[in-house]
């Protein structure tokens, strides 16, 4: 073992972050937003695919873990090449996931136990298969408008190419060609997910529309996909026609993946943050009407300088949450205390300062928790994501450390994975593995379905990894999510202070505290031991309590140890209290 005492190895800067006191803060504000992929939650007919019904028998399991609302990916009629991201029918429900009739039962179970639901709102693209791109292909005007197309280029041999060189996220050509009209039609995501023309104001209502339709619904807001892709360059300022994108210049040499270009005519343009305040105001008119807020929280892997204009700018207001991925794209297993450090400070430099952080660590197109850091690692992330000032949002499965599934070519049904046209390395590229089944129990498919076969397959290891084992587990990552969770509500996480430092390369630690109220949160990210002194931080002297301790820890609850000298082994993670 080694002892460090007062020799940090990487010198703090310290952030302090300070939260207003006395304001008395919205249900958004305090809660914690659980992500369910429908697909993969709990299958209620036996058909192997996920339902609305199996989410609303198992609301209860939510209230009981310590949550305050859920956010559903997409549950609307669709053909699902992209399992619900091509939406057919904005305003109807894909009947693999049940009837309206199935919504509203949700709806109503969910308010009875104080549980908002919160759905995925996917403007940028619609299905190839909506009635409005099937009318567009008709030649009826007004939908024809709805949709980007552009004549197609002619070379010297009369053979017809794409417009010009722009790539779809999921390879290969984003414009795919239409005889029925002559041209080609853009699709940034896979072919049968045109993009939608928010140029035309006709689509920016029908999206307001939809919106008012699922608020009327009860739903209290939504996560907006891919919001960074909605608009593209104004043509008309390139002489009609849609200029080539610039090479990357990052070293990838495949001028069909899309890292290979610089999207600077197909991402974050200005127009964007305009249409995200004004839906923000369609919000805003159902808050006037019963004074409950709306939410919005926007998708988008954009720098932190832009993240932040998605909260609003001058007196327009925009997303009460643009999300915060810096525990998905900036760490990862490999990282170090200090890169932890830095990723997790860098949202709350640069985010207003009357507004909100959020932190999430995981979703249904990133590699999970267990699998991306350790799972060691399971309950000091979870620390991180529930204890740091702001929102916390989890991902289905990470409170009892899930880890990815294995998933064959054969079985592999993910675009992105699919069309990398590799049997062999088609895993870096799907989405499968982080889809798979949630994992209720050591029965068949994992308690998720009674069928005989599952959309995806269940994850190794599922007859120990499961939530009716970890239930009656005392020391089990969920049964440490459940103490974080309720530790969350305290006037010190709620409202209090932040301070953190890197003390060496591998135990990153941070403070919060408020009214005299001090919580100290250490997290080892390597398999060494430790000895730390905490008293490092101001404040932090005499006994600290053990109030939570993760699976990785021998510590107990109210064990007390020297803030001077506390001993820290390998993948420990600790809330401490002073005394």
């Amino acid at each position: 073992m080694r002892v460090q005492v007062r020799n940090i190895l990487l010198l703090p800067i310290f952030f302090v972050l300070a939260i207003a006191q006395e304001k008395e803060l919205d249900w958004w504000e305090t809660t914690i937003f659980y992500q369910i992929y429908p697909r993969s939650f709990k299958d209620s007919n036996g058909d192997g695919i996920g339902d609305l019904n199996g989410i609303t028998e198992n609301l209860q399991y939510l209230k009981d873990l310590g949550i305050g609302a859920t956010w559903l990916s997409p549950i609307f009629k669709s053909p699902m090449y992209d399992f619900g991201y091509d939406i057919a029918d904005f305003y109807a429900i894909q009947e693999e996931y049940g009837t309206m009739e199935d919504f509203d039962r949700l709806i109503a179970k969910a308010n009875e136990l104080d549980i908002k639901i919160v759905l995925d709102f996917v403007p940028n693209h619609t299905s190839n298969e909506s009635v409005w791109f099937e009318e567009a292909l008709k030649g009826h005007e007004k939908y024809y408008d709805y949709f980007i197309w552009e004549d197609g280029v002619v070379d010297e041999n009369g053979n017809m190419h794409p417009p010009n060189n722009w790539v779809s996220v999921f390879r290969k050509s984003a414009w795919e060609y239409r005889e029925e009209v002559g041209k080609y039609y853009l699709h940034q995501f896979v072919i049968g997910q045109p993009d939608l023309n928010f140029r035309n104001q006709d689509v920016v209502e029908e999206m307001k529309n939809i919106v008012r339709f699922w608020l009327d619904k009860g739903v209290a807001g939504f996560r907006v996909d891919a919001i960074a892709h909605l608009f593209e360059v104004d043509k008309e300022l390139y002489g009609g026609r849609f200029p080539d994108e610039p090479l990357a210049g990052n070293g990838d040499d495949d001028p069909e993946n899309y890292g290979y270009l610089d999207h600077i005519y197909t991402k974050d343009q200005d127009e964007t943050f305009d249409m995200v305040y004004q839906w923000r105001e369609v919000f805003d008119e159902y808050k006037g009407k019963d004074g409950l807020t709306r939410v919005m929280m926007t998708e988008a892997y954009s720098s932190p300088q832009l993240t932040m204009r998605y909260f609003g700018e001058g007196d327009r207001e925009g997303a009460q949450m643009p999300f915060n991925f810096v525990l998905i794209s900036d760490v990862d297993g490999s990282s170090t205390a200090a890169e932890i450090k830095y990723a997790l400070d860098k949202f709350l430099t640069f985010k207003p300062i009357d507004k909100l952080s959020n932190w999430v660590a995981g979703n249904h197109d990133n590699n999970r928790v267990a699998s991306r850091f350790s799972p060691e690692m399971v309950d000091g992330i979870n620390m991180i994501v529930l204890l740091m000032p702001g929102i916390a949002v989890t991902y289905m499965g990470e409170e009892i450390g899930m880890v990815d599934g294995y998933v064959s070519w054969e079985d592999t049904v993910d675009p992105s994975g699919c069309n990398t046209d590799d049997p062999i390395n088609y895993w870096t590229a799907s989405r499968d593995p982080e889809r798979t089944p949630f994992q209720w129990n050591a029965e068949q498919n994992a308690g998720f379905s009674t069928g005989a076969a599952t959309w995806l397959p269940v994850a190794e290891g599922y007859e120990t990894l499961n939530v009716e084992v970890q239930s009656v587990t005392e020391r089990s990552n969920l049964n440490v999510y459940k103490k974080l969770a309720q530790l969350r509500t305290e006037p010190a996480f709620r409202h209090g202070r932040y301070e953190s430092v890197a003390f060496n390369n591998d135990v990153f630690a941070f403070k919060r505290w408020r009214n005299g109220e001090i919580y100290v949160v250490v997290v080892n990210f390597r398999g060494d031991s430790y000895t730390i002194d905490l008293s490092y931080f101001e404040n932090v002297t005499g006994q600290l309590e053990t109030i939570v301790s993760g699976i990785q820890s021998p510590k107990n609850a109210g064990e007390t140890f020297e803030a001077s000298r506390v001993e820290i082994l390998g993948s420990e993670s600790v809330v401490f209290k002073v005394l």
